[in-house]
């Protein structure tokens, strides 16, 4: 027996010059937003929305289309190490580097 969800909608939203696959009621962490715990924000460039069956793709986004989301919190991402090194040279350099993360709650389309 096939499932039916009440629920499926699908969108592709680009922020931070990055691609996400978001659905409502979705936590995702995009790149930092200058936006305060608690507000809400939105999301203009949406790229592809899938709702109640319907597909709708933008050349290059859907025009008077916008998604809300409510921004949870303000985090650092894990930690990613750069090494460099060159045999015979007597050359290392290591270098750390931690992402400003935005945790939003995608709210409806």
């Amino acid at each position: 027996m096939a499932k039916t969800q009440k629920n499926n909608q699908i969108a592709v939203i680009e922020t931070g010059g990055k691609q996400y696959l978001v659905k409502p009621g979705e936590k995702i962490q995009v790149e930092k937003i200058k936006a305060k715990e608690g507000e809400e924000v939105t999301f203009d460039k949406v790229l592809l929305l899938v709702k109640e069956g319907k597909v709708q793709i933008g050349k290059p986004n859907l025009k008077n289309f916008q998604i809300k989301a409510k921004v949870l919190r303000q985090i650092k991402g894990k930690k990613v190490i750069n090494f460099k090194f060159k045999s015979k040279n007597n050359y290392k350099r290591k270098k750390g580097h931690r992402q400003l993360l935005t945790e939003v709650e995608i709210l409806n389309f």
